[in-house]
């Protein structure tokens, strides 16, 4: 996907419905989405989480998550796309938590999720990626990095086998 329009259109022809579950971004995915007209047809909610109490509240993260692997980490990530699927009505969700300003080699690390119930099983991935600029350049960029990496998110989800117990 190219653009926020064809992101809304993506998930309108797959009958999706979005929500989000924000740290980093602070609501940037959900506002883009909603600068597409049409967009209230596949947006259910966003989360913005930037608190530890907030996501372990709102999200249902785990402080042994965040204890064992950090805020910026793919696990914790995880644990916000799945809490916020078990708490609305959205199809699928998209989730980010991470760095735009920091010391270091973590300046710009995003650590991504999206999760979706398939056979009515819930399934997740996730992925780091890190971004160059100034703090709300690597958030703008992150944001978007979100949505237009959604189809293909959904497309690995759907190809995902599901867990064995």
């Amino acid at each position: 996907m190219q653009n926020l329009q064809q992101v809304v259109d993506f998930l309108e022809r797959n009958e999706l419905v979005l929500a989000t579950a924000e740290s980093c971004t602070a609501g940037l995915i959900a506002s883009l989405v909603a600068e597409v007209p049409g967009s209230g047809a596949v947006m259910e909610c966003g989360y913005v989480v930037y608190a530890v109490r907030a996501k372990r509240e709102m999200l249902g993260v785990s402080l042994d998550t965040i204890d064992s692997h950090g805020l910026t980490s793919e696990q914790v990530a995880r644990e916000m796309a799945l809490g916020a699927l078990q708490r609305c009505g959205a199809d699928v969700t998209l989730a980010d938590t991470g760095l735009a300003e920091a010391e270091g080699e973590m300046d710009g690390v995003i650590c991504f999720a999206c999760a979706m119930l398939i056979d009515g099983q819930p399934r997740v991935l996730s992925e780091t990626r890190k971004f160059a600029g100034q703090r709300n350049e690597v958030r703008s960029k992150a944001a978007r990095h979100a949505l237009l990496s959604l189809e293909r998110y959904v497309a690995q989800l759907r190809q995902t086998p599901a867990r064995q117990s």
